[in-house]
C-alpha cells in the first residue's frame, strides 16, 4: 500500500457488510433508547424498502450489538413477520462498549435535518400528488412556495400540508382566498399561526362565516395589532383564531359563538369527518415559523 493510500485509509471506516438474521442481533445495551412501538407500527404501515438503511453493529465477544438501527430491525421483523429475516449490517469488529455508547450519543450531533421546504420540493420532483395539488393551488393565487418569507411567497410549507391533511383541500383554498383578499399578499399574512388561525375559524364556523365580512372587518386591523391581540389571548394559532373572531364580531348582530372554536368537527381530505375536542396545539406548528 502506498503512502497516499495509507493516508486515505484513515477516512474509511474499518467495517464489512454482512446479512445477519434479526434473531442474531442484540439491542439491549443500557445506552440504547427505549423502543417506540408506536414508531415501529407507523413506519411498518408505510414500509418502503428503499428507505431501509444498513444497521450498525458492534461485534464483541461473538455477539452482534446494534448501536444504530434497533427500530429498523423491529420494523422489518414486523413487516416480514419473522425474526429470521436477514438485514444488511455494517459490522465493526474493533469497538469497545464505551466507544459504542459515545458513537450512539453523538451520531446525530452534526447531522443537518431536512427543512420542510426541502422535503416539499423533493416530493414535487417525485411527483407526489399532495404536494403537486398544494403547489398548483398556491400558484392559482399568483403566489409561490418559498424557502423564506418574501412578497408573494409562502414559506410555512408544513402548515399548508397540515391544513390540507387535517381540514381538506377546500378549506386550504378558502384560507388562501381569505388571506389574499384581506392582506393582499403581505408576507406576515402567510405565517404558520395566521394560516392555522384562519383554518380553525373556517373549520369551526363553515358557511356561517361570511367571506366578504371577513375581508372587510379583519382587513381594517393591521396584522401587528391582530398579532398583539392574539398574544394577549393565548399562544399559538388558537390565539390568532380567537383574535380573528373578536374582530369579526365587533358591531355584528349575529356574532360567531367563541365556544365553537373548541368543540367542532374536523374534515379530513374533504371526505372523512371526525368529532374532536379542540386543543391549543391541535395543529402542529413547530416545523414552520410560528411568529408574525
Amino acid at each position: 500500500m502506498s503512502k497516499k493510500d495509507e493516508d486515505m485509509s484513515q477516512y474509511v471506516p474499518n467495517v464489512h457488510y454482512e446479512l445477519i438474521p434479526i434473531k442474531n442481533l442484540v439491542s439491549n445495551q443500557d445506552y440504547q433508547r427505549n423502543l417506540s412501538q408506536r414508531h415501529v407500527q407507523k413506519a411498518a404501515a408505510h414500509f418502503d424498502l428503499y428507505q431501509i438503511n444498513p444497521v450498525k453493529v458492534s461485534r464483541r465477544d461473538g455477539i452482534n450489538y446494534v448501536f444504530n438501527g434497533q427500530h429498523t430491525i423491529e420494523i422489518i421483523a414486523l413487516v416480514s413477520g419473522s425474526r429470521e429475516t436477514p438485514v444488511w449490517c455494517m459490522v465493526y469488529d474493533d469497538l469497545i462498549y464505551t466507544r459504542e455508547a459515545d458513537i450512539f450519543a453523538n451520531q446525530m450531533k452534526y447531522t443537518k435535518p431536512l427543512l420542510p421546504y426541502e422535503v416539499f420540493m423533493a416530493n414535487i420532483e417525485a411527483g407526489s400528488d399532495k404536494q403537486l395539488i398544494i403547489k398548483e393551488l398556491v400558484e392559482s393565487y399568483n403566489l409561490e412556495i418559498t424557502s423564506s418569507a418574501s412578497p408573494g411567497g409562502i414559506c410555512a410549507v408544513a402548515t399548508l400540508e397540515n391544513i390540507y391533511d387535517k381540514f381538506g383541500l377546500s378549506c386550504l383554498d378558502r384560507v388562501l382566498r381569505l388571506c389574499v383578499g384581506t392582506w393582499e399578499g403581505v408576507p406576515q399574512s402567510f405565517s404558520a399561526n395566521m394560516l392555522n388561525g384562519v383554518a380553525r375559524v373556517i373549520n369551526a364556523y363553515g358557511d356561517t362565516l361570511k367571506d366578504n365580512l371577513f375581508v372587510e372587518r379583519i382587513g381594517r386591523v393591521s396584522i401587528k395589532e391582530l398579532a398583539r391581540t392574539a398574544k394577549d389571548r393565548r399562544a399559538g394559532s388558537l390565539g390568532f383564531a380567537e383574535a380573528i373572531v373578536i374582530i369579526y364580531n365587533k358591531k355584528n348582530h349575529s356574532a360567531l359563538p367563541m365556544e365553537k372554536l373548541y368543540t367542532h368537527k374536523s374534515k379530513k381530505n374533504d371526505k372523512e369527518e371526525i368529532s374532536l375536542t379542540e386543543k391549543t396545539n391541535d395543529i402542529p406548528e413547530s416545523a414552520d415559523e410560528a411568529s408574525v
